[in-house]
Parts: C-alpha cells; structure tokens; sequence
C-alpha cells in the first residue's frame, strides 16, 4: 500500500469505489501492460555506439519522480541493470533510429508493466522480469516500449494525458451532479482507451522486427503474452468485481488468445520456431534472488492477512475472500463478488470523535443512528452504516496512534454473514508482535535445477508465500497444463 504512512482522505463522496476503480483506470492508461500483434518491420539499421543519455525536460523529471512514487521506487540490482543494458543495447543497433537514447529503470514493484516517456526513458517492473523466462521475452517488452517512442506515441500519449487532466478539472470543478462527474470521466477514459488500441498494434509491428533483427527469438512475445495472460486470470479473482468500468477499458483491446496468435504467425516470417536466441540460462542467473511480490516495508498480504511491519499492524479476512494491495488502499473481495472490504488510513483532528468523523458528510447514506463507539483490542473505534444504491455498507474508524484507519464493507445484500465477516475482520486487527516485525521479510525468486523425482506438484509445495502455489509454478516456468518439469532443467521457485 504506497504511501500508506502520510496519505490523506482527499474529497467527500458516497462513490468511494468508483473513485479508487478510476484511478487504477487511469494508472492502466499511463502504462502498457501488455504487447501483442506483429507486423514485419522495415530493414535493420547500421549498427551505432549506444547512447545512454537520455535528455530530460522539466515536464519529464516531473513525470520520473511521480512515476517512482507510484510504483515504490526504483529497484537496485546491478545484475540485472547489467543484463538489461546488454539487451537494449543490441535492440538499439537494430531498430531504425540507432541514434536515440534509451534509459531503463527497473521499478520497485510486483505489478506486471512496462511503459515509456517520449524522452526515452523506459520503465519495468520487477514483477514483469520475475515473469518473464528468457532474455527474448523480456527483449519483446523492451523492443515494444522503443517502439512506443520511435513512433511518437508516448508524445501523443502524453498530450491526451494533459488534456484529460484538464477535461478531469473542469468536470469536478463545474459540476456537483457526481453521476455527471463520473460519466464524464469514463468518457475520456474511454477515448483515451480507444486511441491507445491503435498505438498497441503499430507498436507490436514495430516491436517484433526491432527483437528479431537483433537475433532474439521472437516468438518470446507470443510466450510472454501467454504468460501474461495466465498471470492475469490467476489475479482475476481479486480484481474483476473492484471496477465497474474495467471491461469497458479491456473491451477496447484486442483479446489476449487473438494477440498470441497474431504474434505467432508474425514470428514465422522471420524464422521458424527454436531459430532464435532465448539466453535463458543467464536470464535466470540474472534474476535469482529477484524480490518477488509486495515490499514488505509498505505492507504486504500473505493469504487471507495483511501485514504492515513499519507501521506495526496486521489484519485478517475470511476464508472466502482474497487480498490485493494496491497503491490507494487494501482491497478484499469475497468469492463471487457480492461481498467486497476496503482498508485505508485517513486523517481525523485528534479533538474529533471516530463517531463524529463518521458523520461528518465525507460519505452519503450514513444512518446517523446507527453509530456506536467502540474498543476493538484496546483501540477506540466507532461503526456506522450507510445505504447507496446497489450496496449496503458497515464502515468502521479504529484510532491507531495517530491515524485513524478505516474500514468499509459492501455488501449487495446485507445478511447475517456479511455483517460476521465485517466483525471478524475489525476484531482481527491488531499489534504486530516484535517478532513479526522481525520476520518479515520479502519472498524471493530462487532459481534451482530439477533433480530426480522432482515433480510440477513437489517443486511447487517448496514455494512460500503465495496462493495457489502449483498454478503460479507454472506460470512462472511457462508451463502449459499437462507439461511436466524435466531432470537438470532450471526453474523458479518463490521463497522466503
């Protein structure tokens, strides 16, 4: 949860949902989070000395600190610091402008992304390297995001953001009708969603001659896509129900089958299958040790639990629901999404009571009589409820020091077990012990060999940490269903 120490309580608005699902939204817009379909390219360039010097614009630097603000920093790791260079400087040789300068930073984040600015400033999550298998998929991230600014898409893409920001502040600031508000909002979402289709198709084109020319084997982007594709049905559970607008954004994207598919047929052109460089005994030698997941210095979910150990706290959710830490808050949903929880912290003058803070009009439908102070684990807290339109919702303030955080239920319908998971949760809460503290540590991507007897079901019992430990084996190694793990091959494992 970024930024969980110093954020505010911004805005007073019933829609608490939709505010947070818009700005997820507008952080899928900023980046690109997926490559696809390829075309063949033109001839390869001459080769030229790789230019590291990137030229920064006041506008640009602004962008950089915000962008490491938002994905916790950048990640330090001189080995693969050393690999990426290798690759971008082979790419670079083979792209059509062997003059332009590309720098990449690595972000501190588990978040499966890459994206560019128009100085060529290119960006990566470790989560997106932890994914990936071998040096040519991650050359298919890397030729992509080039060719997002060898085509002037990410200067495009940072004037629709300009005037977004623009069209954002003038609907808030003109209208106090919050439906208006939100419907015009995912109106520019939306156009912006739309012009971004186009540029993911010229960019793929681009991108998959760029990688081939560089004899890496292109078919690493079909894999890679597969990959991603799985990664994001196995989150699907925690994410679908959080915002309504989100097929909208994924509706006006090809389909990620449709897109592997298309990036096979346009690898064929260059050469046929295994005729290409993967490098995937030094990728993984790259990447061991690789931080995996949340840094547990801005809180983490284990499970069913979330953990903060700088801020000296933890909580649990029923059985039936899954955790995701965002950047604005720890989201939970219950299986089927009839039930969903969201934890953040707020603000709350020291002489306002948690009760009155309830009250106090930064959220519609409270029924003032309904709250209660309370003591939940020695901390002063107070719960109310309050009614929207489709939901019901038990919020509850708990004081913690000098915060105050907040929890918010919703429930479609409210019963006698949404109101028990709401409790459970809100008891839950409590100190972290020393020992916690001290133990926890983040997971880690191990790379081993597979021995005799080795098996996809006694590998992935070795992992720690994580859900669905066999399905996430498989996805991380990319492999298929019915594929098994063969004696001396490398694999990744996550440990702690």
């Amino acid at each position: 949860m970024a930024g969980f120490v110093r954020r505010r309580e911004r805005g007073t608005s019933r829609r608490l949902w939709a505010a947070s699902a818009l700005l997820c939204a507008a952080f899928a817009l900023a980046a690109c989070g997926d490559i696809g379909r390829f075309q063949t390219a033109s001839p390869a360039a001459s080769p030229a000395k790789p230019n590291r010097t990137v030229a920064q614009t006041p506008a640009a630097e602004r962008e950089h600190e915000r962008i490491l603000s938002s994905y916790g920093g950048a990640y330090d790791d001189p080995k693969l610091e050393a690999l990426i260079g290798k690759t971008v400087d082979r790419l670079v040789a083979a792209s059509d402008r062997p003059d332009q300068a590309y720098k990449v930073t690595i972000l501190n984040s588990g978040a499966v992304n890459a994206f560019a600015l128009p100085t060529g400033q290119l960006y990566v999550t470790r989560g997106l390297i932890a994914l990936a298998s071998d040096t040519s998929e991650l050359s298919s991230v890397l030729s992509h995001e080039m060719a997002h600014v060898l085509a002037k898409h990410a200067s495009i893409r940072e004037d629709q953001a300009r005037q977004a920001a623009i069209v954002t502040r003038v609907v808030t600031d003109m209208s106090n009708d919050p439906d208006l508000t939100a419907l015009a909002l995912a109106k520019t979402k939306l156009t912006m969603a739309s012009f971004s289709r186009a540029q993911e198709f010229e960019a793929d084109g681009i991108g998959v001659g760029i990688s081939a020319r560089a004899h890496f084997d292109p078919y690493g982007a079909a894999r890679f896509l597969a990959a991603m594709e799985r990664n994001a049905a196995l989150k699907a559970g925690k994410t679908t129900s959080l915002d309504p607008r989100a097929q909208d954004f994924l509706s006006s994207h090809p389909a990620t089958p449709e897109r592997v598919q298309n990036a096979q047929n346009s690898a064929r052109q260059y050469r046929a299958p295994e005729g290409g460089e993967r490098d995937r005994e030094t990728y993984l030698g790259a990447i061991d040790n690789i931080v995996y997941g949340e840094d547990p210095s801005e809180g983490f979910v284990r499970g069913r639990r979330f953990l903060h150990p700088k801020l000296g706290f933890t909580f649990a959710t029923p059985e039936t629901f899954t955790l995701d830490n965002t950047a604005q808050a720890v989201i939970g949903v219950r299986e089927g999404g009839t039930q969903a929880m969201r934890f953040d912290v707020v603000r709350v003058p020291a002489e306002q009571t948690l009760g009155e803070y309830l009250n106090s009009g930064w959220m519609e439908g409270v029924d003032k009589a309904s709250t209660e102070d309370l003591t939940i684990n020695g901390f002063p807290a107070a719960s109310a409820t309050a009614h929207g339109d489709q939901w019901q919702f038990k919020v509850y303030a708990l004081r913690f020091g000098s915060d105050v955080y907040r929890f918010i239920f919703a429930a479609k319908q409210k019963s006698i077990e949404s109101d028990r998971n709401a409790r459970e949760t809100v008891n839950s809460f409590r100190r972290l012990t020393l020992e916690e503290i001290q133990a926890a540590r983040p997971l880690r991507i191990k790379v081993i060999t597979v021995q005799p007897g080795d098996t996809v079901e006694s590998l992935s019992h070795r992992m720690a940490g994580i859900d669905r430990p066999a399905d996430r084996f498989r996805i991380l190694n990319g492999l298929d269903v019915h594929a098994q793990v063969k004696v001396r091959d490398l694999v990744k494992i996550v440990v702690d």
